[in-house]
């Protein structure tokens, strides 16, 4: 019954019913996981105990059997015992916060790396938007432009059509000289 919390919910429990000694351990039985608990304290509040255990549990606590034997041995003070479970809780989260800092630090690499890249878009995006500008001031020419070449084409018309019979007729000369028709 690792990591389910079990052990700290029977030292909460030992704590609300006001046992003055209280410790637990894991101990491998010979086909599962058992928790071992000493408590001390007057007999009401030993009863109370053994009555929560029984009825209560951590959500993802499998408990199988409780048995409640005398024990002739010292039992740690309950405040003691909080303290060990403090120090082991801290073993376990420190390595968990140094991982935590380091992966803050390499986010923040992450985040100045980032911001480069949209200066650099923020850049291009700008570059860009002035060559659009310039694009779009040249199209405003386009009608004037337009128009210009238009008038020149009505100009050379009517001289155009002058000059394209006199070549037509150029050249059925010519054909007529070289013997072509």
């Amino acid at each position: 019954m690792h990591d389910v919390g079990y052990r700290y919910f029977l030292m909460s429990t030992a704590i609300d019913m006001g046992l003055r000694g209280f410790q637990a351990r894991n101990r491998a039985g010979e086909k599962e996981q058992e928790v071992i608990a000493l408590v001390d304290g007057d007999e009401e509040a030993i009863t109370d105990f053994k009555a929560m255990v029984g009825a209560q549990k951590p959500e993802h606590a499998e408990i199988s059997n409780i048995t409640c034997v005398d024990y002739e041995g010292d039992v740690m003070r309950t405040g003691e015992y909080a303290q060990v479970c403090s120090a082991q809780q801290l073993n376990k989260a420190i390595p968990l916060l140094l991982d935590i800092r380091d992966d803050l630090k390499e986010m923040k690499g992450d985040v100045k790396e980032m911001k480069g890249d949209i200066k650099a878009v923020r850049k291009t995006g700008d570059e860009t938007l002035n060559e659009i500008k310039a694009v779009r001031k040249n199209t405003d020419t386009i009608p004037q432009i337009h128009e210009e070449i238009k008038g020149l084409r009505e100009d050379i018309q009517p001289g155009y059509a002058t000059h394209f019979r006199q070549v037509q007729s150029d050249v059925k000369a010519i054909k007529e000289r070289l013997g072509m028709q």
